[in-house]
């Protein structure tokens, strides 16, 4: 795996390259601040970015902006947000981007390596990975006219394991359902939220998370 790390953190940085390294990906470049990360996506072209929200120049929302020009330029690159930060606005934004993989973690709530290692390689290979507490920020919301206020709370409760990147088969096993209880749920969920002829895995998930940012 070829992986490009933005974060202005040396000691993260450094500790993020050695890990990696040692895993045996290659680290193409590891910068930062924002428009180093942008140049060195544009030199190397690599398979997954791993990037901090606030960076460099003015330490506020500059990688995420960065990691949605990614998308945007090169929407085969894998983006992987780090950060201690939910940024509820660029990051349903970016989950909803077309292209390839997408995850967004909490530095904080990685509590082993191998779930980094993990999530890494499922955006990397075209799929989601997004940290659980992410996804609850993103579903808090309470207006009368959100369309999430139509799902029961199981179907809320399947939403959200969908958008951190389970299988209908992983949701069943998580809650103790059946598959076909699951398909259920998902179908329901798609038709309440207009959905229903979204198709594919990694695109079903985007498309729910585009809808939650609109």
């Amino acid at each position: 795996m070829r992986v490009t790390l933005a974060e202005d953190s040396a000691l993260l940085r450094e500790g993020l390259v050695r890990l990696l390294a040692d895993e045996g990906h290659e680290i193409l470049a590891a910068v930062a601040d924002a428009p180093g990360l942008l140049a060195a996506v544009a030199r190397d072209r690599p398979d997954v970015v791993v990037v901090d929200v606030r960076m460099p120049p003015t330490h506020t929302d500059d990688g995420l902006r960065a990691a949605l020009e990614i998308r945007e330029r090169w929407p085969g690159v894998g983006v992987l947000v780090l950060s201690q930060y939910v940024e509820r606005r660029y990051a349903t934004e970016l989950m909803g981007s077309p292209g390839a993989g997408v995850g967004y973690l909490l530095k904080d709530r990685v509590a082993q390596v191998g779930e980094f290692l993990d999530a890494l390689e499922r955006v990397a290979g075209g799929g989601a990975a997004f940290d659980p507490e992410v996804v609850r920020r993103l579903l808090a919301r309470t207006s009368h006219h959100d369309p999430l206020g139509r799902l029961t709370p199981r179907e809320r409760e399947v939403l959200a394991r969908m958008a951190q990147g389970h299988t209908n088969a992983t949701i069943a096993a998580g809650l103790a359902v059946s598959l076909s209880a699951v398909e259920k749920h998902v179908n329901a969920i798609f038709d309440k939220l207009g959905l229903s002829h979204t198709t594919g895995y990694s695109r079903r998930v985007l498309a729910v998370l585009r809808y939650l940012g609109s």
